[in-house]
Parts: structure tokens; C-alpha cells; sequence
């Protein structure tokens, strides 16, 4: 898996060392030698793992694709890009720096939140004073 063409379509064989590179970068990483330029390449489909011979001096329009399962494998790459992200504890704990787009967030009128919250709260002390009540009974 290529970490500088983030859509490659085919590997490529490197005629100077006969090994199988994504990209020429990563020839670079892993080889003590310089990339052998030619004109004819050998590719390795990952649709269909099949490889196949390209003269790359007289390249067509038909040449684009691989010729056993029609992959189109000249296409625009995609590098990856740098993000600039939060890093925090397990997401499940501390869910406050996530925000779901697909949701609406509901704008809370300060006077109705404070009201809401009074409402949970004299719930909670009416039950907790009604399991009082019980345990006094039980003795």
C-alpha cells in the first residue's frame, strides 16, 4: 500500500532492481540506488492481478486501461493531505469535541434549560426521599 499515491491502480516493476513499487517515492525509501528510466513499464493490475507489458514512448488514449479487465489506471492521484484534528481519551468516555453534522443541533433557550434542569433534579429528590421513606418502613 502506497503512503504517497493514495489511489494507485497498479504496481509497477522497477527495471533497475526487478521489484514491485506503487510509486517512484516509494523506490526511493527502500532502494540505495536510483530509479532506471524507460520507456517500457510493467504493470501489475490490483483489480484484477494480472500484469502486462506498456510502451510508454507511443502512449493512446486506449492505453490507459488495463487490457484484461478494463481498469482505468491513468487517473488523477491522490496525495494525502495534512489534517488538523483533536487528539483526546477514548472518544466514548469524553464525546464533547464531537459534534455530528448530520444532526441539527438544537439551540437551548437558557431559561427553559434552567427550568428542565429543576424539573430532573425535584424528580431525583422525590425518589431518593420515597427509597428513604421505604427503608424506614422496612425497619
Amino acid at each position: 500500500m502506497c503512503k504517497h499515491i493514495l489511489n494507485a491502480q497498479v504496481s509497477v516493476r522497477a527495471q533497475c532492481c526487478r521489484r514491485w513499487f506503487d510509486c517512484p517515492e516509494c523506490h526511493e525509501e527502500v532502494s540505495d540506488h536510483p530509479l532506471r528510466r524507460t520507456t517500457e513499464m510493467v504493470f501489475a493490475c490490483k483489480k484484477c492481478k494480472k500484469v502486462f507489458r506498456k510502451d510508454l514512448g507511443s502512449l493512446e488514449e486506449q492505453d490507459e486501461f488495463c487490457p484484461h479487465c478494463d481498469n482505468q489506471y491513468v487517473i488523477e492521484a491522490q496525495e494525502p493531505t495534512m489534517e488538523v484534528g483533536f487528539e483526546t481519551e477514548d472518544i466514548r468516555k469524553d464525546s464533547s469535541l464531537v459534534r455530528d453534522d448530520r444532526v441539527k443541533q438544537k439551540m437551548l433557550d437558557p431559561l427553559e434549560a434552567m427550568e428542565e434542569y429543576r424539573k430532573r433534579y425535584a424528580k431525583q429528590m422525590a425518589m431518593l426521599e420515597a427509597a428513604e421513606e421505604e427503608e424506614l418502613f422496612k425497619d
